[in-house]
């Protein structure tokens, strides 16, 4: 069989290619023929099988040595999206909850008359007490969530602080007026009602004790005056402290433990609903870790299981019964635990008791581990108030605690802050409150000390916590000397005076260097 040189090709090709072509046809021919498939072999069709060859060889290797269980999943199209997942675990579907709740979230707006005082020393020339104030109508808002179906509404304190109106507007753009019924500085809590002849969408209480860090949670309210706005997150913390209601001037009773977030949360969202996956109320949101004011990633909410009590004693007493377990605690931490030898450092350290206190009838002593209260754990000093803070005076509560490695259980019987198992009326509250509010510790001055500093009476501060006198730029160690032109001459005198005065109000003293000064303010 004849071949060619130029472009040997293997027999059996060359064999079909003569025989295609005509017996006229010279040898320049067929070579010619033979050239150009040698070429396509050589530059396509050989390199193919290569590569295919290739790919396979590799695939077969993968498959024997790389394989294993945890491939991905590709989910058909026709899955539905909240069941899709790439474990095998259905994300969780936030419709129903969502729709449970969004209809019983309330947008509250409030109005107010701010005043702006200053002190005219012209006009304290003439008889009057120097006192100036300039009206400002001013609006605020914020969110609430409706409670039960005859129109309870729960909400923060700080959402309608010096309200003269308040109005609230439903999901469905119904508007109301509300009437407030009672407020709790020291939880941030108040509550109002609103009423029509039919009922109302209401949120169901949840269990805050059973919510667990991970869970989803959904945070519903109307920020920026968005109305019906939902958003999505986990449990990032429980009992969270972060000193935002002691630091607004609550006075030292503030009770702080929140659910911390990261559903996201806006100037607005405050007062509203923080639900479970199921739509059960599990919290109030309150407030944003946030150096902008707006949501950087953090959220606070008061549990319910606080929320429930405070406003069961709003509606029934128009004020909160507290229980007080008489204590000065500590969290342990691990500088604690080796100072006192403690065998771990979970629960609380007992500083101190008060005397006749619910602590002390039930034996508990300083130096004590408080570690459970109703047999809750709790492992801060923010878990125990929390815990202790749901009972009213004269209610017994079961305290577990360790002393000197031995666990100990015992019951004790709270009291209200003037140390009786009684529960208070809002007369006494009023005039416990004025103290409170005073935030400050007064003194009787000497006679020798009032003779240095050239006046014939006055009252020392000695001591100054958080309160109306603090926040006003008074110093500790100011001598009042008198009260709206009204000398003073001993605690008790000024403390009746301050319980009388309502609206603006000046204070006249000296420091102990000398210097006078005036202070005015609003009551």
């Amino acid at each position: 069989m004849p071949k060619c040189p130029d472009a040997p090709l293997p027999e059996l090709l060359y064999a079909i290619v003569v025989k295609t072509v005509s017996p006229m046809k010279q040898r320049t021919e067929i070579c010619c023929y033979t050239f150009v498939i040698s070429l396509l072999m050589k530059r396509y069709i050989l390199p193919f099988f290569v590569a295919l060859a290739g790919g396979a060889g590799a695939l077969g290797l993968e498959k024997a040595f790389f394989s294993d269980n945890n491939a991905a999943v590709v989910i058909p199209a026709s899955v539905p999206a909240q069941y899709a997942s790439l474990n095998g675990t259905p994300l969780p579907d936030f419709t129903p909850a969502a729709d449970q709740t969004i209809h019983a979230v309330v947008h509250v707006m409030t109005r107010f008359t701010s005043t702006q005082t200053y002190f005219d020393p012209f006009q304290g020339m003439f008889g009057g007490n120097g006192i100036q104030t300039v009206p400002q109508e001013q609006q605020a808002s914020g969110s609430g969530v409706i409670i039960s179906k005859d129109g309870y509404i729960v909400t923060n304190y700080h959402v309608i602080e010096q309200a003269e109106e308040i109005q609230v507007t439903l999901n469905d753009k119904r508007v109301y007026d509300a009437k407030l019924i009672g407020s709790d500085p020291n939880t941030d809590i108040a509550v109002l009602k609103i009423d029509d002849e039919s009922d109302f969408p209401f949120v169901t209480w949840g269990n805050s004790d059973k919510v667990r860090i991970g869970e989803w949670v959904l945070a519903v309210g109307n920020p920026f005056n968005l109305t019906s706005t939902v958003t999505a997150g986990i449990v990032s913390a429980k009992a969270r402290n972060i000193n935002i209601i002691s630091g607004n001037g609550s006075g030292p009773g503030a009770v702080e433990s929140f659910i911390q977030t990261d559903a996201a949360v806006n100037p607005g969202n405050s007062g509203g609903a923080l639900v479970n996956t199921s739509g059960q109320l599990i919290g109030i949101n309150t407030a944003i870790a946030s150096q902008t004011g707006s949501f950087t990633g953090y959220s606070f909410a008061i549990p319910s299981g606080l929320v429930r009590k405070v406003v069961n004693d709003l509606v029934e007493f128009g004020m909160v019964q507290r229980g007080y377990l008489g204590v000065n605690i500590q969290d342990v931490d691990a500088k604690l635990a080796k100072e006192h030898d403690l065998d771990n450092l979970s629960g609380v350290y007992v500083m101190g008791v008060i005397k006749d206190g619910a602590a002390e009838d039930a034996d508990i002593e300083e130096g004590d581990v408080i570690t459970a209260i109703d047999s809750v754990t709790v492992t801060s000093v923010a878990e125990l108030q929390e815990q202790v803070n749901r009972h009213r005076p004269g209610e017994k509560i079961s305290v577990t605690y360790s002393r000197n490695g031995n666990v100990e259980k015992t019951v004790a019987t709270l009291k209200n802050k003037n140390n009786t198992t009684d529960l208070l009326t809002k007369e006494d509250e009023v005039n416990s409150d004025v103290t409170e509010a005073l935030g400050a510790t007064l003194s009787p001055v000497d006679a020798v000390e009032l003779k240095r500093l050239g006046i014939k009476s006055g009252v020392e501060i000695s001591k100054l916590n958080a309160g109306i006198l603090r926040n006003s730029g008074i110093k500790p160690g100011f001598v009042v000397t008198s009260l709206d032109k009204t000398p003073v001459s001993t605690p008790e005198q000024l403390k009746e005076l301050l319980e009388t005065k309502k609206g603006g109000i000046l204070i006249e003293g000296v420091y102990a260097n000398g210097q006078r000064a005036y202070y005015a303010l609003a009551l």
